[in-house]
């Protein structure tokens, strides 16, 4: 597909990865919020609901025309997709109770919001006869930020996962391979979380905001020397 002009002079260095989302609708908006940030590129991996549903391609408003979409990606092969130096930012979507455990050691399972990781879910199940103490090594040690602070200064890829499971192991280890964090969108007690749609264009557009603000700095940066 060739992509309309306007549209690819606003691209950003700025993608955006789905992880198992499967709600139509959730996916159309979306779809649509990275086509108005101007993320450069939306990856989906296997089990996402088809970007070319009808009920997405209704709720994405013509979203499809506007950003390249790369439908049905298994983990191993995304990386392909990642411009050089991209790091991977894993939207953390559990609130404050991910916030209140931001001090302890990033290798202590507990900060794992609401056991929504379905394949550390698995995995702690199996885990839970380990002595006090004992390594689990396979959990992946992200620090998590605030989504306010900077996180833009090299190409960024953001990962929202859907309602149900939350974000897969596999995001935490890419995120972790490439430097990234998980990136906190506090809400007040009592809320479990927020919508993955809004999740997403919190986070795209705050990456925006950032962008804009390094490319001004820049510029007057240069117009004084």
């Amino acid at each position: 597909m060739t992509y309309p002009e306007t549209q690819l002079r606003h691209l950003l260095p700025l993608l955006l990865i789905c992880d198992n989302l499967r709600d139509p609708g959730n996916l159309g908006t979306i779809l649509r919020s990275a086509t108005g940030a101007g993320c450069s590129k939306v990856l989906l991996t296997k089990g996402c609901v088809d970007a070319w549903e009808p009920k997405v391609l209704r709720a994405a408003m013509g979203a499809h025309f506007q950003v390249p979409i790369v439908n049905n990606l298994d983990w191993e092969t995304l990386p392909n997709y990642l411009p050089t130096d991209t790091r991977v930012y894993v939207a953390d979507n559990c609130g404050l109770y991910a916030q209140a455990q931001r001090s302890d050691k990033a290798s202590d399972h507990g900060w794992v919001c609401e056991r929504r990781l379905s394949k550390l879910h698995k995995y702690e199940e199996e885990d839970d006869d380990l002595e006090p103490g004992a390594s689990r090594a396979w959990l992946p040690e992200l620090e998590v930020q605030s989504y306010d602070l900077d996180w833009t200064e090299a190409p960024a890829a953001v990962v929202i996962g859907g309602e149900t499971h939350g974000v897969s192991l596999e995001s935490l280890q890419l995120a972790e391979s490439t430097g990234g964090k998980r990136l906190l969108i506090p809400v007040v007690p009592g809320v479990d979380s927020l919508n993955s749609a809004m999740a997403a264009s919190i986070l795209l557009f705050e990456g925006k905001r950032q962008l804009r603000v390094r490319a001004e700095h820049s510029s007057r940066d240069r117009s004084y020397h």
